[in-house]
């Protein structure tokens, strides 16, 4: 062949693309290869479009992750992050992934506000949640219109959040997922109001919101349903109180047929065993320990509960207990959170997961992370979640379902104590309804 007449293959493969003429290259077509080549081009040049315009959601939480408390914030932390660890597991949240960023409120508001602030304006979070003490979301909510996010309270339960600044001041930001001490107040009322020997009440009380609250409302709804029981005596026990013994000693010396008490977690533990090495619970008929429902006042008392020390007089309520409802939705949260970190679920874990889920519900029906856009769509919220179906009232942003009160006891089936003897009592029966009547609180 003359030199005029060579041909490279380069310009064999052009001529002939340029003539329409298949070739072959490595199995494909050349018109193919050359459309698949620009098709990806055209895909590394433009991204495809995330509907909610960010690759990753952020949410912010905090709750009480040091001293005697701690095991609450482990268990908002435990419970959110389960929830993630599933929906990201799924693709996240319309393609948009969920990253959190949790910080120790350590029970003093002023740390409380501080986080708040930090996790919404200096990390970007796109919603908020957790909080433990009282006091400290009653200082959060005020901010949140500033910071323009909604915050989902899973805990903190004093009822002037919801009363006060959601339906009170308008705070449309607070949203709250945790009954509030309706339950321990007046589920407790409408439990011993049955129990016409029970006269002479005392209690042993936090000295704070929390404690204010749940007495106050105590006492005023069981005087209306039985105007004949008498308030004898109350102690007050801040924040650390390691001996109990002066306020046991206190209220025991008023001779009450029952006692109801707030301290909770380590606290709450150390007063109960305080409470049987005074020999109370061979004098009372009852004793009310009002979040003594939680995992881990449980399993502080576990072998007291065993052996029989508390004689049948130790009642107690959550804000969720892990054995019950009886449902595929509860059985399904307690072993995966089981399986994840080899204990039981207290409530704040399950009001925390379920938080997570209530975010991915509105996020999905809004399409969209803006402020006013997630409040329309949770207010009248209903959603099944493990502890029951939750409506969040849209005249206060509180979250309504059932949970009852009952004995402590020891169950083969668990390998912790439970509540047992279960008084299921409607939600509807024992929260209260606006417009709000105040309750009038003080020491």
């Amino acid at each position: 062949m003359s030199e005029s007449k060579k041909i490279s293959r380069r310009a064999f493969l052009k001529a002939a693309t340029a003539a329409g003429i298949g070739g072959i290259t490595l199995g494909f077509p050349m018109t193919e290869l050359a459309a698949q080549q620009k098709e990806k081009a055209t895909a590394q040049a433009k991204p495809k479009k995330k509907v909610l315009g960010v690759d990753v959601i952020k949410i912010g939480g905090q709750g009480v992750t040091s001293g005697a408390h701690a095991d609450y914030g482990w268990q908002i932390l435990a419970g959110s992050t389960l929830a993630i660890e599933e929906i990201n597991a799924k693709g996240g949240v319309l393609g948009s992934k969920l990253e959190m960023k949790f910080m120790d409120e350590e029970l003093k508001p002023a740390v409380a506000v501080k986080n708040a602030r930090y996790l919404a304006t200096d990390w970007g979070a796109h919603l908020l949640f957790g909080v433990d003490s009282s006091g400290s979301a009653m200082a959060v909510g005020p901010i949140l219109p500033e910071l323009d996010r909604v915050c989902m309270f899973v805990h903190a339960s004093t009822h002037r959040l919801t009363e006060e600044l959601v339906a009170g001041k308008g705070i449309k930001q607070i949203f709250r997922i945790s009954v509030p001490v309706y339950q321990e107040s007046i589920l407790a009322s409408h439990i011993f109001k049955e129990f016409p020997n029970i006269k002479r009440w005392a209690g042993i009380h936090c000295d704070y919101e929390y404690g204010y609250s749940t007495w106050a409302l105590f006492k005023d709804t069981l005087k209306k349903y039985r105007p004949d029981v008498e308030f004898v005596s109350i102690a007050w026990a801040p924040f650390w109180t390691m001996d109990f013994s002066p306020h046991i000693a206190a209220v025991m010396a008023a001779n009450p047929d029952a006692i109801h008490a707030t301290p909770w977690a380590g606290e709450g533990v150390m007063l109960l065993r305080q409470a049987l090495m005074l020999g109370v619970f061979d004098k009372i008929q009852a004793w009310f320990q009002c979040m003594g429902g939680s995992v881990d006042l449980l399993e502080g008392i576990s072998r007291e509960v065993e052996g029989g020390k508390f004689k049948d007089k130790l009642w107690a309520t959550a804000r969720y207990i892990h054995n019950y409802p009886d449902t595929p939705e509860n059985k399904k949260f307690v072993a995966d959170f089981r399986k994840r970190w080899n204990r039981l679920p207290n409530y704040s874990a399950e009001t925390a997961y379920s938080t997570i889920y209530v975010f991915k519900a509105a996020v999905e029906k809004t399409r969209s992370l803006k402020t006013d856009d997630l409040i329309k769509a949770i207010e009248g919220m209903e959603i099944m979640t493990p502890g029951g179906k939750r409506l969040f009232r849209p005249e206060d942003h509180q979250a309504v379902y059932d949970v009852p009160g009952g004995k402590i006891v020891k169950d083969p089936n668990y390998p912790i104590p439970i509540i047992g003897d279960l008084k299921v009592i409607p939600a509807k029966t024992y929260y209260r309804y606006p417009p709000f009547t105040p309750i009038a609180i003080g020491k």
